[in-house]
């Protein structure tokens, strides 16, 4: 016996490296075209816009080294509430106003997550606007605010109100667009509710029921502590969606009327890839600030939820 155990080990020990180790490689190698993609097609771009950044370059000539000249041009452009300004401003109220999806979303999981007659049609009726994209989510709004034959100015004559030009209006077009974009965010923020709803403690709801909790406590106390990984993700994906802005832009005004609805990707579009003049480093500038706001949103949501981790053990 401990003859073929000696003979087990030494032909154990004689076999090859990667047969030796090979729990320990085969989880990389599944990971590893993933990762390569990820570090080519994600953070490769990263680097190299915050290279561009520092060039004045058409995209065809020779780039021309110019330091931080481009984030001197976007300072200045923002104290004097130029383009730049104006953007920022827009991103700023996107954000903000974006953010009432998360809610939204799990008000309506918690209305979708009971039994009764045709929650399954109710729940295809809200699922609808994420599955649609955002191009005709957008021309759909664009009809629904149209002056002429919108639904909107139909609603507001039978309560005696003039029509309203939403998208023509530097006062109203910013608040219009993020309405369009609530609609398919908040059936997304849905979806992530009633996943984190299924997995939800009913021994916590049981025990709290006992303790007399019921109604918004129910739901502050013991059922939202429950959803913070869902509440985490829909942060997450809204601030990012929120910050990146741009199809419904495109679709439905063009950054007008007069600039007033720009974010900072429709404006770093406009000033790289359209007739404003293929300004690559300026457009990568705005990419490279852009990237910063969202990093330093996330890095404080990853941080919160770390702490909260480490307070827990």
């Amino acid at each position: 016996m401990t003859v073929a155990t000696v003979s087990e080990a030494a032909a154990l020990d004689n076999r090859s490296w990667f047969h030796r180790n090979q729990i320990a490689i085969t989880p990389w190698l599944f990971l590893a075209p993933g990762v390569l993609f990820f570090l080519f097609y994600v953070i490769f771009p990263v680097f190299q816009s915050f290279n561009i950044s520092l060039y004045d370059w058409d995209g065809l000539s020779p780039a021309e080294y110019v330091g931080l000249q481009n984030y001197e041009d976007l300072y200045w452009e923002f104290v004097d509430r130029d383009a730049f300004y104006t953007s920022l401003k827009n991103n700023i109220i996107w954000l903000v106003l974006y953010l009432l999806a998360i809610p939204a979303g799990l008000l309506i999981a918690l209305f979708l997550n009971q039994t009764v007659v045709g929650i399954r049609l109710y729940k295809s009726l809200f699922f609808f606007p994420f599955v649609i994209s955002q191009v005709v989510v957008g021309l759909v709004f664009t009809w629904f605010y149209d002056p002429t034959f919108g639904l909107l100015n139909t609603f507001l004559g039978w309560v005696g109100l003039g029509p309203i030009n939403v998208l023509g209006d530097e006062r109203f077009v910013t608040y219009g667009i993020i309405a369009a974009g609530l609609w398919p965010q908040t059936a997304y923020c849905m979806i992530l509710y009633l996943t984190g709803l299924n997995a939800v403690d009913p021994e916590q709801i049981e025990a709290g029921r006992l303790d007399g909790a019921k109604g918004w406590k129910m739901l502050w106390y013991i059922i939202v502590p429950q959803l913070k990984p869902a509440t985490f993700i829909a942060f997450v994906v809204t601030i990012i969606g929120a910050l990146r802005s741009f199809d419904l832009i495109s679709i439905m005004t063009q950054g007008g009327p007069f600039g007033s609805s720009r974010v900072l990707a429709f404006y770093m579009f406009e000033v790289a890839l359209s007739e404003y003049g293929f300004r690559m480093g300026y457009g990568a500038a705005i990419a490279v600030v852009l990237f910063l706001i969202m990093l330093c949103f996330i890095a404080y949501f990853l941080w919160s939820m770390y702490r909260e981790e480490k307070g827990a053990r």
